[in-house]
C-alpha cells in the first residue's frame, strides 16, 4: 500500500503542481483572465486528483479484485494528502518569487470588477482594508501553507469519497 500511495500521490502532485504552473503562465501573458483562472484552477486541481482514482483501483487490482470502501478512503485521503503538499509546496516556491504581485493583480481586478458591479465607494474602501489586512495574514508561512493545502484538499476528498465508493468490491465468501 505505501508504494502505491506514495507513487500515486506524486504523480498527483507534480500534475498539480505543472498544470498549477502552466496556469499561472498563461494567465500571466493574458491569454486567459483572472475571473476564469479559479474555474481553470479547480479544473486542474481535478485532473491532477483523478490519480486518486486509479491509485485505489491499482491496490484493489493488486490485492485479489477486492478492496473495501474504508480502505478505499485510507489510499484515497493519503494520495491526496501528498498531492496536497506538493501543490503547496510549488505555489510556495511560486510565492516566494513573484506571488505577492500576483496577489496584488488579484485584488485589483477584484477591486476593478466591484466598481463595474456598481459598489459603493465605502464598499470598496472596505473591500480594500479587508485585502490589506489578508495579505498582511498572508506573509505567515504557515498561514499560506494551510490555506493552499485548503484550496486542494476537499477536492482530494470528494474524489476520494467518490473513487472509493465505485471502486469497492468485497470479497466473495465461498459457497
Amino acid at each position: 500500500m505505501k508504494k502505491i500511495v506514495l507513487i500515486f500521490g506524486l504523480v498527483s502532485g507534480v500534475i498539480a503542481a505543472g498544470l498549477m504552473w502552466l496556469l499561472i503562465a498563461v494567465q500571466n501573458s493574458g491569454v486567459v483572465n483572472l475571473e476564469h483562472g479559479m474555474t481553470l484552477g479547480y479544473a486542474t486541481m481535478l485532473i491532477a486528483l483523478s490519480m486518486v482514482f486509479f491509485g485505489i483501483k491499482s491496490f484493489r487490482d493488486n490485492n485479489g479484485g477486492h478492496i473495501t470502501f474504508l480502505k478505499g478512503l485510507q489510499i484515497g485521503f493519503l494520495i491526496s494528502i501528498i498531492c496536497g503538499i506538493c501543490y503547496a509546496g510549488s505555489w510556495e516556491l511560486y510565492y516566494r518569487g513573484s506571488g505577492q504581485e500576483f496577489l496584488q493583480k488579484y485584488t485589483e481586478h477584484y477591486i476593478d470588477q466591484m466598481k463595474k458591479d456598481g459598489a459603493s465607494d465605502a464598499e470598496i474602501e472596505k473591500t480594500r482594508e479587508e485585502q490589506v489586512k489578508f495579505m498582511e495574514m498572508y506573509q505567515n508561512f504557515f498561514v499560506r501553507f494551510a490555506m493552499t493545502l485548503m484550496e486542494i484538499l476537499p477536492v482530494g476528498f470528494v474524489v476520494t469519497l467518490i473513487s472509493a465508493g465505485l471502486l469497492r468490491k468485497k470479497e466473495l465468501l465461498p459457497a
